[in-house]
């Protein structure tokens, strides 16, 4: 079976009508400001995790234990970035609740017509386009916060980029060869487009 990269993944669209609060399956994946190496270094195909990939680990293993209707699917966690799969298994509520997967021409012009709205015109259309809880933006938000917070505590050198990349899983097909991708990322490494020595 053959593995797709990473770019293979994600150069497909994201949905514009998906609301990232239904239920389903999503590829995600996290880097490190500026691709940085702070969670550690491949050996032998396998992660060494630094401190601060050990919490990157952690804390996404806890992420079922504070979302409601999250399942855990593959994940792991690399020297600059990290490949997980959160699975909602609740109905979601209201609108996309992504800003990441609005494309930046699309939110400068939601930020241009909020401008140009009465204030109860332009609070109703933020709160349709901020995340909603139980979203996997704010699920991501919360995951990228806690290890922050704890790195920072612990005096810990690391910082994640701003944004995150999502794909919605469509079939099972996907899912077992998304799965099989982030278990052998490891292996994979020095092919890797995110291996920056």
């Amino acid at each position: 079976m053959a593995i797709l990269s990473f770019a293979q993944f994600h150069e497909r669209s994201r949905w514009k009508i998906w609301d990232y609060a239904w239920a389903g399956a999503y590829f995600i994946t996290i880097c490190t400001h500026n691709r940085e190496h702070y969670f550690g270094h491949v050996t032998n195909g396998e992660m060494q995790l630094s401190h601060a990939g050990i919490l990157a680990d952690v804390f996404w293993h806890e992420i079922k234990n504070h979302e409601k209707n999250v399942e855990l699917g593959a994940f792991v966690v690399m020297p600059n970035h990290v490949h997980g799969i959160l699975i909602l298994t609740g109905a979601g509520a209201g609108n996309v609740g992504t800003l990441h997967a609005t494309s930046l021409h699309a939110t400068s012009l939601q930020t241009t017509s909020v401008r140009a709205r009465s204030p109860q015109q332009k609070n109703e259309t933020m709160a349709e386009i901020s995340p909603k809880p139980g979203s996997v933006s704010t699920i991501i938000r919360s995951y990228k916060s806690a290890v922050t917070k704890h790195a920072n505590r612990l005096g810990l050198v690391m910082k994640w980029q701003e944004r995150f990349h999502d794909h919605v899983i469509r079939n099972d097909t996907e899912y077992n060869r998304i799965s099989e991708y982030i278990n052998h990322n490891p292996q994979k490494w020095q092919s890797d487009e995110y291996c920056v020595s």
